[in-house]
């Protein structure tokens, strides 16, 4: 196949894992077309491919985690965020947790559909269900395909609570829904800002939303009535370290209720994609950096441990926490704390949604 351009992806490399005993794939004569195409590069594009899940309610029982339950309507993620964890998971379809996490998606368009199946089960308890834990649910495919706005109809119809996480603007689209769950308790939403600085910004998230347009969300959702966190993370010593409290300051400007912050995690694939990133942007510190990050992780390239894998280890994971408590402090923010109601949950009725 023709040589595809990277740029303008978060990820510099798109190896293909061996990790799950799958083959390496080469078609013959694909290094012929290659090499017949080596004078022109073709853009990368961005496909998707329908996948027909069978649930779509991830459960998990991780102590460190204040949710049991998710949905995740897509997988892969076009914003190309360098750091994110969800990369290793195209390992499973074969695919590189590189460029083509970014551009490789897959999407659940039955998600409502299995929900209503699932909330209509007999015995069956609400709880928050998380969006935006793994992949972010308003990345740009959700404009067209509308899994997640079909989601939270199906949630605000049977009174049943949820809490977004996202670094895209777009969630405003859907207010119209959060809103009125918000006024019942329902609902909150977590905005991600990394970085105020574009020029970090274009390489470390290269196809999200400006800072300027999550700090944006933020006060129109506050605005609104809903409670908006702001998530700094993740925090990247040397890269964005030293924003934290100018993060915190905007946020809170903004109106966010309060916040959290988390370290960086380099999970399987996602430490040498990692690598090559520091490699190509800052080679100037990228031995500093992976120096501080293996500090924080217990002399590893990360630390998959309950508990530790979230807060880090050590002076310096210690000195961003401080940093970060501090600077909430100062500004008045609280720590997030998702209370959200559940008595009011109502189970679907029959095989189709009611009209509200």
């Amino acid at each position: 196949m023709p040589i595809e351009s990277t740029k303008a992806r978060g990820a510099t490399r798109n190896a293909t894992p061996t990790r799950f005993n799958l083959k390496e794939r080469l078609v013959e004569g694909d290094w012929l077309d290659s090499v017949e195409q080596l004078d022109g590069i073709v853009p990368r594009r961005t496909t998707v491919t329908i996948e027909k899940a069978k649930s779509i309610l991830t459960r998990n029982s991780s102590p460190d985690i204040g949710f049991d339950r998710s949905i995740n309507p897509y997988r892969g993620c076009e914003h190309g965020c360098i750091y994110c964890f969800a990369r290793p998971t195209h390992a499973y379809h074969d695919l590189s947790p590189g460029v083509d996490f970014e551009s490789r998606l897959f999407v659940k368009p039955d998600a409502a559909k299995l929900l209503h199946a699932a909330l209509s089960r007999p015995g069956y308890e609400a709880a928050p269900i998380a969006l935006g834990t793994n992949t972010d649910p308003y990345q740009p495919i959700e404009e067209h395909w509308r899994v997640t706005r079909s989601v939270l109809e199906l949630l605000l119809e049977t009174r049943h609570p949820f809490t977004i996480t996202t670094k895209s603007d777009r969630v405003l689209r859907d207010l119209d829904i959060i809103v009125p769950a918000a006024k019942l308790g329902l609902a909150a939403v977590a905005i991600s800002v990394t970085s105020l600085d574009p020029t970090i910004h274009r390489t470390l998230e290269p196809r999200a939303p400006s800072a300027r347009k999550r700090l944006a969300a933020i006060a129109k959702l506050t605005e609104a009535g809903v409670p908006a966190y702001v998530s700094v993370a993740p925090i990247i010593p040397q890269i964005t370290d030293h924003e934290i409290e100018a993060i915190v300051a905007a946020a809170a400007e903004a109106g966010a209720r309060g916040g959290f912050c988390l370290p960086v995690r380099l999970p399987h694939e996602v430490a040498p994609l990692f690598r090559a990133w520091l490699d190509e942007h800052y080679p100037d510190r990228a031995a500093k950096v992976m120096a501080t990050i293996r500090a924080m992780r217990g002399g590893k390239d990360n630390d998959a441990n309950f508990f530790s894998r979230m807060r880090g280890q050590g002076p310096w994971a210690d000195l961003i926490r401080t940093r970060f408590e501090l600077a909430a402090k100062k500004h008045g923010l609280m720590r997030a704390k998702f209370a959200l109601r559940s008595d009011l949950f109502e189970p679907p009725e029959g095989d189709q949604y009611r009209l509200l």
